[in-house]
């Protein structure tokens, strides 16, 4: 359970709690995330924005690129520079993608699907039996691995 759990950057400035579960949890493991990241993968709790209460500073917004080409805002903390959430230009500013590595309770975050693995690193091993995807997943994908009612939030966040 991740309601309730809290997270901030290293110095302490910006501080969040979530106020729901998320929505999905990402494992991206594209060249982008990896650059990013300076690991192997990005690890992203998907939720609306509505969801997040703002314990302390706010994160400046810096464009970055993405393999789709839409790019994303990353938000950093003004003063450690550490990435805390993206908004993805296609979602637009209704859901955060926030970095799992972020929160204080990092164990209780399991991913829900991992997608780009055609390029994943060799020696990451997706569990046998988890949604993996060598590129995007499909909308026909989201009821399934989502949930029919995360689905249908997610569905909300797209809907402008």
């Amino acid at each position: 359970m991740l309601s309730g759990e809290e997270g901030g950057c290293d110095c302490g400035k910006v501080r969040y709690r979530l106020e729901a579960e998320p929505i999905v949890t990402k494992c991206c493991h594209c060249h982008a995330c990896q650059r990013q990241t300076g690991s192997a993968f990005a690890l992203n709790l998907v939720i609306e924005t509505a969801h997040i209460t703002l314990l302390g500073e706010s994160p400046e917004a810096v464009e970055m690129p993405t393999e789709s080409g839409h790019g994303q805002a990353n938000f950093r903390c003004p003063h450690c520079r550490i990435s805390l959430w993206s908004t993805f230009h296609q979602a637009g500013d209704k859901a955060r993608f926030v970095r799992a590595g972020t929160l204080d309770n990092t164990h209780a975050v399991v991913p829900d699907l991992h997608i780009f693995t055609k390029a994943k690193q060799d020696w990451v091993v997706v569990p046998e039996g988890a949604e993996a995807f060598e590129a995007f997943y499909s909308g026909k994908d989201v009821p399934r691995v989502f949930g029919e009612a995360n689905a249908a939030r997610w569905k909300a966040v797209l809907e402008r």
